[in-house]
């Protein structure tokens, strides 16, 4: 009887998780992926990235059919009508295909599922449904859940988190976001779009925390105009049931007088959690941080040979790009080959209208570790085909150093950020200057002009403005 069931077990089936299995069956080891859900995808295809992506375009093209906004391009309509069930079967079915993708590679690539639930036995086996799996090597890519709010039991019925977001089953008539973050704006977004009034409530003194700082000010800006309500340095003390509805205490968050915000849905999006519990890692002689996350070196590695981790149970943002290139590089690295991840250079992305995204550091950033930078910045309203789309908030923004002119950070406001930003992530992937993009020929009329712009204007001789 062999010692071991497989080379490579992978726990979790999320972005990270299936890549990781099917890069290691790829590479020639016996792979095996354990997932509890009826479904391959985690969160990110199941309820995350893949559906809120689905009703945030949904949402923007019943919003400019409504709105009036295709008549000054001559496209008159009559009267406009929601389907939310239409809307959300459009967003199931998305769902469905690309889950349903990953279930066919799995075969493709010889991946078996382990359905269930998975705890370690000790450092080279696992349990799942009851049954003993060993391996040579395990790689936990567990995800994360929503973090709660203490005090604030969610039903997802009026008090929802991101899940609940996604299949209202109405449009509320005054929603409630307490998180001014990427995943309370995205869906907040989708709402307000369907007909909501919006009030976000955020503890910080602006939204969008850890982007760059005009980047979060415009965005703001941006929103506000769209008719989005901000209660911004706010603390949520309380929020309860009032029968069909819900109340939300607020107060200032240095302090101060109380005041009661009534609202039909409260959306709890305050941050996410790694899922490292019931996983019985203390079997396997591993420890989380105190933030729940388990330690890894360069390479994936956990201090136990033949563990290996990633994604949003590893430190570092939690984002589904990241745990991908992740998932590739482990398996690379089990394989014997060298798998690597630069996360100096991991993009960001709000899927808003206008999109927002940050790649590397931040200008504010910089400056607090006394490094000198030089800022070129172009605004969408001088760029042509932005204008021609009549769709010219926002702007690009980049970041170069003073003595080598080393791009270290890109930030776009836009309605195309988010394509925008793979540019500017594999320019500095290979060490680019603001000139390199600068002499780069870019096609006109088109908005990736405005990257070429800004890189002009870090040595301030933009042609445009």
């Amino acid at each position: 009887m062999a010692e071991f069931d497989y080379d490579v077990i992978v726990i979790g089936a999320g972005p990270g998780g299936y890549v990781a299995a099917i890069r290691a069956a790829q590479l020639g080891l016996k792979t095996a992926c354990v997932e509890s859900r009826e479904t391959l995808g985690g969160t990110c295809l199941n309820v995350g990235c893949i559906p809120s992506k689905a009703l945030l375009h949904a949402s923007e093209m019943f919003d400019e059919a409504s709105n009036g906004a295709l008549a000054k391009f001559g496209v008159k309509v009559g009267s406009v009508e929601l389907d939310l069930d239409a809307m959300h079967a459009e967003k199931a079915k998305a769902v469905k295909e690309l889950t349903g993708g990953i279930a066919f590679l799995f075969k493709k690539n010889k991946v078996e599922w382990l359905k269930g639930h998975a705890s370690f036995n000790g450092a080279t086996s696992i349990d799942v449904a009851g049954k003993s799996y060993a391996a040579k090597n395990i790689v936990v890519a567990t995800g994360s859940s929503v973090t709660s709010l203490p005090g604030v039991e969610i039903d997802n019925e009026v008090v929802i988190d991101s899940t609940g977001a996604l299949a209202l089953p109405k449009v509320p008539e005054h929603l409630v976001v307490i998180g001014g973050g990427v995943i309370g704006l995205e869906l907040g977004s989708v709402w307000k779009r369907l007909g909501a009034r919006v009030t976000v409530v955020e503890y910080l003194d602006e939204i969008l925390p850890g982007m760059d700082g005009e980047v979060r000010k415009e965005a703001r800006k941006i929103f506000k105009k769209q008719g989005f309500e901000f209660r911004t340095s706010t603390k949520v003390t309380k929020v309860e049931r009032t029968g069909a509805g819900a109340s939300v205490t607020v107060e200032p968050a240095a302090g101060g007088a109380a005041e009661a915000i009534e609202a039909d849905v409260v959306l709890v999006s305050i941050g996410r959690r790694p899922n490292t519990q019931g996983l019985a890692l203390e079997k396997a002689g591993l420890q989380v941080t105190n933030r729940g996350q388990i330690d890894v070196d360069n390479r994936f590695a956990t201090k136990v040979p033949g563990i290996w981790a990633i994604g949003d149970v590893t430190p570092g943002p939690m984002l589904a790009h990241k745990a991908e290139d992740e998932g590739i590089a482990v398996a690379e690295n089990i394989a014997g080959q060298t798998g690597i991840v630069n996360h100096e250079v991991i993009p960001s992305v709000v899927y808003t209208h206008p999109e927002i995204a940050g790649v590397g550091r931040t200008e504010d950033e910089l400056k607090a570790e006394g490094i000198a930078v030089k800022v070129g910045k172009f605004p969408f309203m001088a760029n042509s085909r932005a204008k021609t789309n009549r769709d010219m908030d926002g702007f690009v923004k980049v970041v170069a150093d003073a003595r080598t002119d080393r791009v270290l950070g890109v930030h776009i406001v836009g309605s195309l950020a988010g394509t925008m930003i793979a540019q500017a992530a594999q320019a500095m992937e290979f060490g680019a200057t603001s000139e390199d993009i600068a002499y780069t020929c870019h096609a006109h009329p088109t908005h990736s002009e405005a990257l070429k712009e800004a890189a002009m204007a870090v040595t301030g001789l933009p042609i445009h403005i």
